[in-house]
């Protein structure tokens, strides 16, 4: 027989995987311990004041549900969006060398569409806040 098929089917037997076994054993023992003692050894005293939300230290008033502008929202997506785009100009910069005067030319049809997304976006008034 082929000596390195001995060795390969040496390496895979079940006991090498013992020490992978009981680690999760005991992973799972401290953590099943951890929950046992501490709902043995907790306090469990449910009143008025400790089972109602806690938001911020400020007393909840009025309906969760109410509308929000949607401006705010439009701003955010429009930032992680134009964020991520500007993401892409770090391998550029990284490798304008390797990419020559191709890679130059991308990358300025690149800047030309994130900026025909910046007039559009501005000439729908997105960024433009009303009070």
């Amino acid at each position: 027989m082929n000596p390195l098929f001995l060795l390969i089917a040496e390496q895979n037997t079940p006991i090498n995987y013992l020490p992978i076994v009981l680690q999760l054993i005991i992973a799972g023992g401290v953590v099943l311990l951890m929950l046992v003692g501490s709902y043995l050894l907790g306090p469990k005293r449910n009143t008025k004041d400790k089972l109602i939300n806690f938001e911020s230290g400020i007393p909840s008033i009025g309906n969760a549900r109410q509308p929000m502008a949607i401006k705010y929202f439009l701003v955010a997506i429009l930032f992680v969006l134009f964020d991520v785009e500007v993401i892409f100009f770090y391998p550029y910069a990284i490798n304008f060398k390797f990419l020559g005067q191709q890679g130059f030319v991308e990358v300025l049809l690149f800047v030309a569409f994130f900026l025909c997304g910046f007039i559009y976006i501005v000439k729908k008034g997105a960024l433009e806040w009303e009070d």
